[in-house]
């Protein structure tokens, strides 16, 4: 038995880049920043945030569902697996890539973006007006379409066996 699987938490580099095949498939590409933070040792020995860039890669509804909603500085949860493929150059030399294909994906809500409550019936007119991500932890995800919490949106598109990448 083996696993292939990556899970990341963080925050997209640029726009992705979406394209749609002859066939009318879209496939949609774009980086994700992770950041392990500082820190101080025992000894007293400053240890730097460190940033790594990762390679994704969605396809169909999915890819759809980037090119709505995913933007640059965007905080993304994805769920994925590991692919290295190669590819010639530009200079004609031979390079490889490694990509998570990503078949699951969360969306959260930035910082500073409130959401009034609708009025609640049993509630204090007063009290039913307060910003709704005060109530959540800031990571909270946020259900991208109806823009509620705390139930989770996750977009899965598990492997349909649709192959390798054609280029």
């Amino acid at each position: 038995m083996s696993l292939n699987r990556v899970t990341l938490i963080g925050h997209v580099g640029k726009d992705p880049d979406v394209r749609y095949l002859d066939s009318g498939v879209a496939v949609a590409q774009f980086s994700l920043a992770t950041t392990t933070g500082g820190y101080k040792t025992q000894e007293g020995q400053d240890i730097p945030e460190r940033t790594e860039w990762h390679n994704l890669v969605a396809w169909r509804k999915l890819a759809q569902a980037v090119e709505e909603r995913v933007r640059k500085g965007d905080k993304l949860y994805v769920e994925g697996e590991l692919r290295t493929r190669e590819y010639d150059g530009q200079d004609g030399i031979k390079r490889r890539i490694t990509e998570v294909y990503i078949n699951k994906m969360e969306t959260f809500k930035p910082k500073g973006e409130g959401r009034q409550l609708p009025p609640d019936p049993g509630v204090p007119a007063e009290r039913s007006t307060q910003n709704y991500a005060s109530n959540q932890p800031k990571s909270a995800p946020i259900n991208t379409i109806t823009g509620q919490q705390p139930v989770q949106q996750k977009v899965d598109f598990s492997n349909d066996g649709s192959g390798d990448l054609p280029f």
